[in-house]
């Protein structure tokens, strides 16, 4: 799988979201011993725990859509195709982003959401307004 330091490495990684993201990742560093990775304005900040991360954004949403989980893939375009296949509901179709990944969004069966994400190019956090803390 190509390297892409805009995203953490680790396969999986769950995504949750918080009113206030700057209070969240301090409270979870503290609390967890988590460790900020990267900030992404400030309504997105990665956090390393041990040899996985964790993905704290902004938002109210309602429970039950507070949360979804970023998986890295291969192929995001074929993973698409076989997720669809197989009954999934494509919310968002695959697409190529500024910070070097293809990604594309997917509820289940039971209604979780779901990220699947291509690394496609290695993208400095800094050339589409991240700020690296600890790559």
């Amino acid at each position: 799988m190509l390297t892409n330091r805009s995203i953490p490495s680790c396969t999986v990684i769950p995504v949750l979201t918080y009113p206030d993201p700057g209070a969240a990742a301090e409270w979870l560093c503290q609390a967890f011993g988590f460790a900020v990775r990267l900030r992404i304005g400030n309504h997105r900040i990665q956090l390393n725990v041990g040899d996985g991360a964790v993905i704290i954004r902004e938002g109210n949403a309602p429970i039950g859509h507070d949360h979804s989980v970023l998986v890295r893939v291969e192929d995001a375009d074929t993973h698409c195709a076989r997720a669809r296949l197989h009954g999934a509901r494509i919310l968002a179709e695959p697409t190529s982003h500024s910070h070097g990944e293809r990604q594309y969004n997917a509820e289940d069966f039971a209604g979780h959401r779901w990220t699947f994400s291509q690394s496609i190019a290695d993208a400095a956090p800094e050339d589409w307004g991240g700020t690296a803390v600890q790559l």
